[in-house]
């Protein structure tokens, strides 16, 4: 076996999670729970083919009705969404899988088509760039966002910590807070799309306190060793941008540290763009060396990997794990196949987003389930 190998399947524990390896399934946004945000037969199979990750990030789930980003995301704040997530984490379970859920408010990545007739919240009246898919699946452009009254900052804490709640109900192992790739914590983070002039915006320690409030309240709930924070620095993707991404974010991670968290999880922003096409960006950071000896905890980078480059920035230190997309699409049994040094399945762009069981739950295992 290779060292590259070797070092993918060294276990490995989360805060108070224990994982058998080092592979760990990326969050991917795959558009296949009901109209309604539940989670469905399919889904119950595709997460549970892929039990065998270190362990499973799920898609982004929202926290509210109101903060849908993209037709057929799933939820978690109806109890028919709790009832069909405990089917996932059951069968997720009895095959000896770990698995967590992301946690997300789409913020100003949302569209009111998708959200009854709402409008999009944000910390400021600026509209992110393109756009996303109604119901319907027809492109739709991001709308100017409604500001949020800083006296409705505690309703969207609760939302999370509500979330949380019903997470635990669920089974989950765990929680991942989404505060990346634009969405509405990171949309607070950084400058160019926070605007504000009270206690949230302005200086970093100002835009970062709701994502602290989020982090805190949540590990109030659950606990702070079951708790993971998805950050994406110097990434572009929904518009994003800061005058000091590198102050930023050792700001925001500094005060991570002091949170004792299961793990911080950082995508690299040479794959902001990497869900709508398999381009790299040249000549930008590199998140994981820069950030990773800032954080004193597990540290999961995600982002274009191949699997001898994940292996070497495990090697030199740069993170504790690495979380695999695409490759996690077409290869439900990846960790068997790195283990028996095996060929790769190759993905299908075109079934990524939406659909059926096609490109879902149908690329082939090398020993069937």
């Amino acid at each position: 076996m290779t060292t590259t190998n070797r070092t993918l399947l060294s276990p490995l524990k989360l805060g108070s999670i224990e994982l058998p390896n080092s592979i760990i399934m990326a969050p991917l946004t795959r558009m296949r729970s009901s109209a309604d945000g539940v989670p469905s037969d399919l889904n119950i199979e595709y997460y549970t083919q892929r039990a065998s990750a270190g362990l499973i990030i799920t898609e982004a789930t929202s926290i509210t009705a109101d903060s849908v980003g993209v037709p057929n995301m799933p939820g978690i704040f109806t109890q028919e969404q709790i009832v069909a997530w405990r089917k996932v984490t059951d069968a997720v379970h009895a095959r000896g899988g770990r698995i967590v859920i992301q946690i997300v408010h789409a913020g100003r990545a949302s569209h009111s088509s998708l959200t009854g007739g709402v409008l999009p919240v944000a910390p400021s009246a600026l509209a992110a760039p393109g756009g996303t898919y109604s119901p319907r699946y027809e492109s739709v452009t991001y709308e100017t966002p409604e500001v949020l009254a800083l006296e409705a900052l505690s309703g969207i804490v609760a939302l999370f910590v509500q979330a949380t709640e019903n997470a635990l109900e669920a089974g989950f192992d765990g929680v991942e807070i989404h505060g990346a790739n634009g969405y509405l914590l990171d949309g607070f983070l950084q400058d160019g799309t926070n605007l504000r002039t009270d206690g949230y915006g302005g200086s970093i320690t100002n835009r970062t306190r709701l994502l602290l409030e989020v982090v805190d309240a949540v590990s109030s709930v659950i606990g702070s060793d079951k708790v993971g924070v998805r950050l994406s620095p110097s990434s572009t993707y929904n518009g994003m941008s800061d005058s000091d991404p590198k102050a930023l974010f050792n700001h925001v991670i500094a005060q991570l540290n002091t949170r004792h968290l299961a793990y911080l999880h950082m995508t690299e922003a040479r794959a902001s763009e990497i869900g709508m096409h398999d381009d790299l960006l040249h000549n930008v950071i590199n998140n994981a060396e820069q950030f990773r000896p800032v954080f004193e905890g597990a540290f999961i980078s995600a982002g274009g990997y191949t699997l001898q480059g994940a292996g070497e920035t495990l090697a030199k230190g740069h993170a504790s794990a690495v979380a695999f997309g695409r490759m996690y699409i077409a290869n439900p049994d990846l960790v068997e196949r790195i283990t028996a040094e095996a060929e790769l399945n190759k993905y299908d762009r075109a079934t990524f987003y939406g659909g059926g069981a096609e490109g879902y739950v149908d690329y082939p295992a090398r020993v069937a389930n």
